[in-house]
């Protein structure tokens, strides 16, 4: 029985691929971004936000800590305030 193998450079340029896509995919939405992916195109002056939502808005030239809070909605805005992303964290 014969076996045919992969050279390394080959099998480095099919994994890579699938391994980027395999990182994107199982992230828990711990913050409900979807709930409030409407937004996403909404200026941030007129939307009304439950009082109790963790969450911060972030400006393009903000300073954000590091923590990774999973149950934090992060708004990030643009210039105009026009909210561009949702992200849990």
């Amino acid at each position: 029985m014969r076996r045919t193998f992969l050279r390394p450079e080959l099998s480095a340029l099919i994994l890579a691929p699938a391994m980027i896509l395999a990182g994107c995919q199982g992230e828990a939405d711990t913050c409900n971004s979807a709930g409030y992916s409407s937004l996403v195109g909404s200026n941030i002056a007129a939307v009304t936000l439950p009082a109790d939502l963790n969450m911060r808005i972030i400006g393009p030239d903000d300073l954000v800590t590091t923590d990774f809070a999973p149950e934090r909605l992060n708004i990030e805005v643009d210039a105009t305030g026009t909210i561009q992303r949702l992200t849990c964290g």
